[in-house]
């Protein structure tokens, strides 16, 4: 077991780790994903005020501990809705140029569903918009998020209810070492919980068995986030924080862009191993080789900002073979 170095950073006036649009953000880049997970906008109030705490707590329950408390093989006979579109509509919010132009769409509880379309499609568009990117505005519809206006919710307010998103071009943050990131961010879920916040050698003991499921050596906490690392290495390390956090809703957006067919496997195995009854994956891809390895419940191709036709696994293999002429909508 590699030891463990928990020096905390010293955040500056300047520092990177805050994202909110209220705040400075990580940098100018659209895909920066850590906007979206309550360790950006929370690091220097809990660098502030951090504590170890030795004595036993109660760990919040992430997606791979539901499934092995719950003893269910994955199916729910009465699933509740996790997530409801409504004629979505957005913008880009400089140039006011309408991207989504009406989406609908419906995730239920142990769904995986896929989206796929041609680039310029609003695919990503629409994960950042339910996450609340603020390079988009919303201008109609709704969405609804385990009962709630996900509309109304900061950015971080979204990640601390359970959505996770996890971007294709995942960004560095040098100076803070993952293990730091992650507890921090635990921590955070677990105090929107009313729970108390675990210190870093009960961490530890929570962490060690989400980096078997992704296949990463202990070695890796001691790294800067995604400082040096492989495209491999990077999107492992955006499911490992999926599955710590144990976000009800994962948003992943072409998580097999880049990979070769190992790390592929490596990462849909980890994807595979997160899915319970009650927590769902809406992923974002081009690929049906991605589709084979994580089978989704359902496939929608998104054309011009709106989804114009939903499936099953069928619509990618005709994609693979005939292109989007053979299901484009009229």
């Amino acid at each position: 077991m590699a030891s463990l170095q928990l020096n905390l950073p010293s955040p500056s006036p300047t520092s990177p780790l805050s994202c909110s649009p209220r705040l400075s953000r990580l940098n100018p880049s659209p895909l920066n994903h850590h906007c979206f997970t309550p360790i950006a906008t929370r690091f220097l109030r809990f660098h502030s005020n951090y504590r170890q705490s030795l004595h036993p707590v109660s760990a919040v329950p992430s997606a791979v501990d539901l499934a092995e408390t719950n003893g269910t093989d994955g199916r729910d006979s009465e699933k509740k809705p996790l997530l409801e579109v409504k004629d979505l509509t957005a913008v880009i919010a400089e140039s006011k140029q309408e991207i989504l132009k009406g989406v609908n769409l419906v995730v239920n509880e142990g769904e995986v569903h896929a989206v796929m379309g041609k680039n310029g499609s609003g695919k990503s568009t629409f994960s950042k918009v339910l996450v609340g990117h603020p390079d988009y505005e919303v201008t109609g519809g709704s969405v609804m998020f385990k009962g709630e206006n996900l509309l109304e919710m900061e950015p971080e307010d979204r990640s601390l209810a359970g959505l996770f998103m996890s971007f294709q071009s995942p960004v560095e943050i040098p100076g803070v070492n993952n293990i730091d990131f992650l507890n921090m961010a635990y921590n955070a879920r677990r105090r929107k919980l009313g729970l108390p916040e675990l210190g870093p050698i009960e961490f530890y003991a929570y962490l060690f068995p989400k980096l078997e499921l992704v296949n990463m050596k202990s070695d890796f906490l001691n790294r800067n986030v995604n400082e040096g690392f492989s495209g491999g290495e990077r999107k492992r390390n955006e499911i490992l924080q999926l599955a710590v956090l144990g976000a009800d809703l994962a948003i992943l957006d072409e998580i097999d862009s880049g990979l070769d067919v190992d790390a592929l496997k490596d990462v849909a195995k980890a994807v595979n191993g997160i899915l319970t009854p009650k927590n769902s994956v809406l992923m974002i891809t081009h690929y049906l080789r991605l589709l084979e390895f994580i089978r989704p419940t359902y496939i929608h191709i998104m054309e011009n900002g709106r989804i114009v036709k939903t499936g099953d696994i069928s619509i990618a293999k005709v994609l693979e073979k005939e292109g989007y002429r053979a299901i484009s909508s009229p």
